[in-house]
């Protein structure tokens, strides 16, 4: 195919080449080497065929709505329309197939070439991106075979998806804002620049009693300020977040229907959609309901360390006064008063290992036991004895067993290899009150002791006496026997 360009205003020498020029021109018409004219001049140029239909691809493309340009087959630019050349705000003529590569980065480049090739055979389609002013805009081409009756090329369409990308992208930027919204395991709030709720996830419809939604904040969750006294509010922390300052890591208590969720730590920041326009706030409330129980607990639990404390010292001191009355030497003190604490320091081992609760008979007496003699012997048998206690009874039986383990050991049971014990649980009394057994057997012949030593008094005396509780014991022949009551309310758990 061969082209050729007429212009005016042409100087004299110029004048004779163009005249040559287009003596050549007619002879190649003449002889069929000319298949199209291009005019060019002003801001368009025109393209004739000399073959086809006769009308110029032109007129078809400016007809179109869309972004048009036509290649040939080498895949230089031969025309744009008008719409293409406002798509990538270009002034009229003015777009070129070298300006349409120079605004396209190296990626879009190769899928543009690509295009251009492929079209020649048949339909095709691909996406590019352009930069066009301060925006990033996507068009899809499409391109086809076309034939210009002077020869084969590509015509391309170029359709603008910038819009509907948007859309897909804001659809999907939703879809995702809800589900992390519905995904946090805290409760978070939006409200409007108004307050009102708009929006909640499910662990904030926890705390709500009715449905928040359309509600002012302070009407859908009534929050108190322990550390403000009256003059804060929910409503105060909304309107402080919507108007921009953000609030963070107050802790309120929640008034809920929502037994589980009391005391939250509540924070607010702005809500900015886009530019720098506010659009409301989001509030987020951290559940410290399980966190306050377990402060409370502790300094609970601080409180009655100190009494309990201040207890053992007194009775320390106790045990040490009226040990020391019964004994008749250093040494014989020495070594009782020793073995009584060390029951003490046992049992409260034992309780300080179960938290100070749920603390089992058979658990105080295995350990006082331990040094003496082992369960799997088969000379100590219990029966019954898995019954939690409170802390005074364990360490009221804690003693007890610790006088009646030195006593066995001395003089009972456990002072021969025949001897025998057995503690057990004879049931409860119509009071109440739970009945254990200690009895020996087997052991020497049992006299009983012309005075009361200070063990005795610790064993008559440490789980009370009466009706309700306290102990009884028996110099039986054939072995100790001591009944054990313990009374029924707080004392036990069967």
């Amino acid at each position: 195919m061969a082209v050729v360009s007429l212009a005016s205003a042409l100087t004299r020498e110029e004048l004779e080449a163009r005249l040559y020029e287009a003596e050549e021109t007619l002879r190649a018409i003449r002889e069929g080497e000319i298949d199209a004219v291009v005019i060019k001049g002003g801001a368009t140029e025109q393209v004739f065929t000399l073959e086809g239909d006769g009308q110029s691809y032109r007129t078809f493309m400016e007809a179109m709505d869309i972004g048009a340009a036509a290649f040939d087959a080498d895949g230089q630019m031969l025309y744009a329309n008008q719409a293409l050349h406002k798509l990538l705000d270009r002034p009229a003529g003015a777009l070129s197939g070298q300006e349409l590569l120079g605004i396209l980065d190296a990626v879009n480049q190769t899928t543009f070439r690509r295009l251009l090739t492929q079209a020649l055979k048949d339909r095709q389609s691909s996406e590019i991106h352009v930069r066009v002013g301060d925006s990033e805009r996507s068009f899809l081409l499409t391109g086809a075979p076309i034939d210009f009756g002077f020869g084969k090329g590509v015509a391309i369409t170029f359709t603008d998806i910038s819009e509907r990308e948007q859309i897909a992208a804001a659809k999907e930027s939703e879809r995702l804002a809800r589900s992390v919204l519905a995904s946090a395991n805290e409760a978070v709030i939006v409200c409007d620049r108004s307050g009102t709720v708009t929006h909640i996830n499910a662990a904030a419809e926890r705390i709500c009693a009715q449905d928040p939604i359309g509600k002012p904040f302070e009407d859908a969750i009534e929050l108190t300020f322990a550390d403000a006294s009256e003059l804060m509010s929910g409503a105060d922390i909304v309107a402080m977040a919507a108007s921009g300052t953000p609030v963070q890591g107050l802790e309120a208590a929640v008034k809920t229907s929502a037994a589980d969720v009391t005391d939250v730590m509540i924070s607010a920041a702005p809500l900015v959609v886009s530019g720098d326009r506010t659009q409301g706030c989001v509030v987020t409330l951290i559940n410290l309901s399980q966190r306050k129980a377990a402060e409370r607990r502790q300094a609970l639990l601080m409180g009655e360390l100190d009494h309990r404390v201040k207890n053992t010292l007194a009775m320390v001191l106790a045990i040490s006064a009226r040990t020391a009355s019964h004994e008749r030497t250093i040494e014989d003190f020495q070594k009782s008063f020793s073995g009584r604490i060390q029951a003490l320091a046992a049992t409260h081992t034992l309780l300080s290992n179960a938290s100070w609760e749920n603390l089992q008979i058979k658990d105080v007496l295995r350990v006082e036991l331990a040094p003496y003699a082992t369960l799997s012997s088969g000379r100590i048998t219990m029966e019954g004895l898995e019954v939690s206690v409170d802390s005074k009874t364990a360490v009221s039986l804690g003693l007890v067993f610790h006088e009646l383990t030195t006593n066995a050991v001395k003089y009972g049971a456990l002072s021969t290899r025949s001897g025998k014990l057995s503690v057990r649980r004879i049931g409860l009394l119509d009071d109440g009150a739970l009945q254990i057994e200690w009895e020996e057997r087997d052991g020497p012949l049992v006299t009983p002791p012309t005075t009361s030593g200070f063990g005795q008094t610790l064993i008559s005396r440490s789980l009370g006496s009466g009706p309700n509780g306290g102990t009884k014991l028996e110099y039986r022949p054939s072995g100790v026997v001591c009944q054990i009551l313990i009374p029924k309310y707080g004392h036990f758990h069967t």
